[in-house]
Parts: structure tokens; C-alpha cells; sequence
């Protein structure tokens, strides 16, 4: 028996234990603030391999030493991180494992077949918030080391397995990862790219764009300023920039398929406080996405030169210039050079596994990736099993049977990148 025989097989032997291990993960409703009991599953697991397991809370004052840092909160108490390292037996390359346990909250629940956090798999989909984003990725990387250490092999470089918090929020568990000192030569990131590969993932930034008007009463409203009127200008005009900066991007392979590789999302646009009164206020938010080797101060004074240019289209803006707030996501974007080798290592073993070429893209959503690259100097590629379409919404599920291919994958790339210690 060969070695990738060996690892199918190995897999395919547990697929119910790793069913069951990660419906017990799923059943958490690890939304931010909350991951504790969702980490010490996934501790107990690490420590029942034998890994060096190291379980933390990230360090508010610490983290606020990073020109990354954007805080949430001030203190991180049941929102421990957890690192699992496999020794290498001589200094041969090394790997991070990283993946985030933290899930958006579930919405409407009624709007769901089932329970949020059921767990239920059915017609081999697992069913839950956070199976596709990325419980299920995180799965088939745990699967994959497992495996490696079940058939008794030892590698020369050691692999780093991270499961961090608060991701979904801005990425304060990766940076304190990075603060901790785990590096590596290169990341692999299972977020949901359904089993495509991202050498390339772009940045995102969240906004609060402010809009001043006049208020005056309903009846008499021209003699005042509406802020919404004025705020559909600013609107229209962050559209514009959407398409300065997407337009050289639609000419990179990378993105050839993909109508608006950077979006600028309108989430909300809100102004006024009485029917029958002329808003003086509106506020404009959304996520501002950043291109793969920008940086965050780069995008963001392309975003402020915008709004100052407001005032050579309405000159009103001239006395009441708009301002933005930079709150919330603050993800700078990441990746590896084209040539990296570790790319060329995945791609063979998906032909091995898939037995076809896999579809290489760039990502149109941030990862983690750009933290341990910008951050940490760690190139970092995303490989994952889920839905990309599922992550965030209704009926989230991961679909089980990719989660086991990308685990075998996964592992084969893992032992080839990190050798076999003879």
C-alpha cells in the first residue's frame, strides 16, 4: 500500500468519530465572547494526540501594541486561543494550521430548517452555523494531522495547528498567535474556498461615512439641506471609486471571472429621526475591500482623496465636508509570491487526490491570511472545504464528504512539505 492509499484508508476508517467530533464543535454556539467551551474541546482532542498544546487569553495591553490591532472589547476572559504543535525531528521546513472557531450569530432562527447549532447531518451535508465558516475547514486540517500522526509518520519540520478566536471581528486571535511567537515558513488557511486554491486573499476595512445637512420642518423643507440627498451623492461617488479600483484588477488571472474582485458593500444607510423633518444627519456604513498587496493606509487615503473631492461636485461639501470612521473589520489582505512552492505542493496533491487541475483564484473576502503575512511575514495560502455561498447564511452546512478529500490532500501536502524524518 502506497502512501496516499494509506492516508484514504486511515480517514475513511474514522469518518464517523470525525462526524461526531465535529457535530460535539458545532453544538457550540461559539460566537465572539463565547468560544471557551468550543476550545476546550478542540484542546482535549490536541492533547489526546500528544501535541504540545498551549491555551491562552490574548492580552488586551499586549495587543494594542500592534499597528493591526482595531479593538472590539477590552478583555478576552472565555475567549481563549489554542495552539497545538507537532515537533519536528529536524529543522525541515514548518507549517501553520490556522483557523478561527469564532461563527457569526445565527439571525432569525426561525428562518432555519433546523436548530442553528443541530449539528444534523443529513444526505451527507453537516447542518449548522459555522460547519462551512470554517468549523469544517478547521476539521479537515485537524484530520489531516491526525492522520499523519495515526500511520506513525515523523516529519522533519514541525506543523502548528491554531485555532483562534475573533476572527469574524477584526482577527485579535491571529495577531496574538503572531505576538506569542508562532511563525512559520509558510500558512495553509481551510476558510471556505470550495476546495479551490487562494494564493491571494484581499483585505477589508469597515467605514462610517458622516454626511451633515439643515434640518428644517417637513412643510417648509427647502429651507433646509437634507443629509440624505446629500448622502446619495457620496453615495454614488463611492460607487465610482469601486470601479477605479476594480477596473485593474478584472485583467489579473487571478480574478478573471470575478465581476468585482474588490467590493465596496453598502451595509447600511440610515439619516434622519422625525417623518415630518428634513434629516440633518445621514450615516453611510459598509466594507471596503483591499486589494491583494495594498496596505490598509494605502486604501484608506484612496477612500479619504474621494470624499475630498466631493467639494468640485456639490460645492456644499466645501463647508460641510464629510468624514469617515474607520471602526470595526481591519483585516490587511495577504498571500504568497506566484511561484511560492509551497503552491506548487497543494496543486500536485489535489491532481493525486481530485485526479484534475484545481481551480486557482483570488479570494474576494479577508482571512486571517493577512495578518500572518502582513503581521507575522508568513506567506499564506487558503485551501478549504466550504460553501463560499453558505458562509453567514441560513442552513450553513459543510459538505462532508469534500471536508474528507481536502483532509487527504491536506495531509499529503503536509508530509511533502514537511518531509518524512527517515
Amino acid at each position: 500500500m502506497n502512501l496516499q492509499e494509506a492516508i484514504k484508508e486511515k480517514i475513511n476508517s474514522k469518518r464517523e468519530e470525525y462526524t461526531q467530533f465535529l457535530q460535539s464543535v458545532v453544538q457550540q454556539p461559539s460566537t465572539t465572547g463565547n468560544e471557551l467551551k468550543a476550545q476546550t474541546i478542540v484542546a482535549d482532542r490536541l492533547k489526546e494526540l500528544g501535541l504540545e498544546v498551549d491555551v491562552w487569553v490574548p492580552d488586551f495591553e499586549e495587543l494594542k501594541k500592534s499597528e493591526f490591532f482595531n479593538p472590539r472589547r477590552d478583555n478576552y476572559e472565555n475567549s481563549p486561543n489554542v495552539v497545538g504543535i507537532l515537533k519536528g525531528k529536524k529543522n525541515g521546513r514548518s507549517l501553520i494550521l490556522n483557523g478561527h472557531i469564532d461563527v457569526v450569530p445565527a439571525g432569525d432562527e426561525s428562518k432555519w430548517t433546523d436548530h442553528p447549532y443541530s449539528g444534523k447531518v443529513i444526505e451527507g451535508k453537516l447542518y449548522g452555523r459555522g460547519t462551512t465558516d470554517m468549523k469544517g475547514g478547521n476539521m479537515s486540517t485537524l484530520i489531516a494531522l491526525e492522520t499523519i500522526i495515526d500511520l506513525g509518520i515523523e516529519l522533519k519540520g514541525d506543523v502548528i495547528y491554531e485555532s483562534v478566536i475573533e476572527e469574524e471581528t477584526g482577527g485579535a486571535g491571529t495577531l496574538a498567535a503572531i505576538q506569542r511567537g508562532y511563525k512559520a515558513d509558510v500558512a495553509l488557511i481551510p476558510e471556505p474556498s470550495e476546495m479551490k486554491i487562494f494564493p491571494k486573499q484581499q483585505g477589508s476595512l469597515w467605514f462610517e461615512v458622516t454626511v451633515e445637512g439643515v434640518s428644517a420642518h417637513g412643510g417648509t423643507r427647502y429651507e433646509g439641506v437634507s443629509a440624505i440627498e446629500k448622502g446619495w451623492i457620496v453615495f454614488q461617488e463611492i460607487l465610482r471609486l469601486e470601479e477605479t479600483r476594480n477596473k485593474p484588477l478584472r485583467k489579473d488571472p487571478l480574478y478573471k471571472n470575478n465581476p468585482i474582485p474588490i467590493p465596496i458593500n453598502i451595509g447600511q444607510f440610515n439619516g434622519g429621526y422625525f417623518p415630518s423633518a428634513v434629516p440633518e444627519e445621514a450615516k453611510i456604513q459598509g466594507r471596503y475591500g483591499i486589494a491583494p498587496g495594498e496596505t490598509i493606509t494605502e486604501a484608506k487615503e484612496m477612500f479619504q482623496s474621494m470624499l475630498e473631492n466631493l467639494k468640485s461636485i456639490d460645492e456644499w461639501f466645501e463647508k460641510y465636508p464629510v468624514s469617515v470612521e474607520w471602526g470595526g473589520i481591519h483585516l490587511p489582505p495577504g498571500g504568497c509570491d506566484d511561484d511560492h512552492p509551497m503552491l506548487e505542493v497543494l496543486k500536485n496533491n489535489y491532481y493525486k487526490v481530485e485526479k484534475e487541475e484545481p481551480i486557482i483564484a483570488g479570494s474576494t473576502w479577508a482571512t486571517d491570511g493577512g495578518l500572518l503575512t502582513q503581521a507575522g511575514g508568513i506567506p499564506s495560502i487558503v485551501f478549504g472545504p466550504g460553501t463560499t455561498s453558505m458562509a453567514h447564511f441560513t442552513d450553513e452546512y459543510v459538505d462532508l464528504e469534500k471536508m474528507f478529500r481536502t483532509a487527504e490532500i491536506t495531509a499529503l501536502s503536509i508530509i511533502e512539505w514537511c518531509e518524512i524524518n527517515e
